[in-house]
C-alpha cells in the first residue's frame, strides 16, 4: 500500500522527511495523513511521558506522541513550536511531534539498507532501515513500531 512508482528499472518510494534531535528521519508518504502545527494539546493524567496529550484536529481526537521522548532525547529548549505528522493505525489517529518538517524525497526502493549495527539502539528499535544520502543518514521510521510501542508501555503500566 506504499506509494511506489516505476521509473526505469527500479521502484521509487516517497518519504516525508523530518528532523528530530538533529537526525533526519523519513516516514513513508503512504502512512502520512497530514502535517500540522499542534495547538492546545491537553495532557492526559497518568499517561507515560511519551504521550504529550490529545488534541482535536478537524473533529477527530488525536493522540499526540512526543518523538523526542520516544527516542530518549531531551526536551527542546529553543522555544520553536514543534510540528506534527498525522498518521493512522487501525482507525485511530496519532500526531507525531517532531522538531521540523522537511521535504518529500523520492528514493529508489532498493537503496534502503538494513539498520547498521552502530545505529543508536533508541533509533534502531523504531527504524525500518536507512537510506544513505549525500553526507547524512536518513533513518526510515517504522510507523507501526512507533505506535505499537505505545501499547506496550500502556500494558506494562
Amino acid at each position: 500500500m506504499s506509494k511506489k512508482t516505476q521509473i526505469g528499472e527500479g521502484a521509487m518510494v516517497e518519504y516525508v522527511t523530518a528532523m528530530i534531535g538533529g537526525q533526519l528521519f523519513g516516514l513513508p508518504i503512504s502512512r502520512v495523513q497530514d502535517v500540522f502545527m499542534p495547538e492546545r494539546v491537553t495532557r492526559v493524567p497518568l499517561a507515560s511521558r511519551e504521550i504529550a496529550g490529545v488534541l482535536n484536529l478537524r473533529g477527530r481526537i488525536v493522540t499526540v506522541i512526543d518523538m523526542r521522548a520516544r527516542l530518549g532525547l531531551p526536551k527542546v529548549e529553543d522555544g520553536k513550536a514543534p510540528m506534527a505528522v498525522g498518521v493512522d493505525l487501525r482507525g485511530e489517529s496519532y500526531g507525531l511531534l517532531i522538531d521540523q518538517i522537511g521535504e518529500v524525497l523520492r528514493l529508489p526502493e532498493d537503496g534502503k539498507e538494513e539498520n547498521p549495527v552502530n545505529l543508536d539502539p533508541r533509533m534502531a528499535k523504531l527504524a525500518g532501515g536507512v537510506h544513505r544520502l549525500d553526507g547524512q543518514l536518513m533513518v526510515v521510521l517504522d510507523v507501526d513500531r512507533v505506535l505499537e510501542l505505545k501499547i506496550e508501555v500502556q500494558m506494562a503500566a
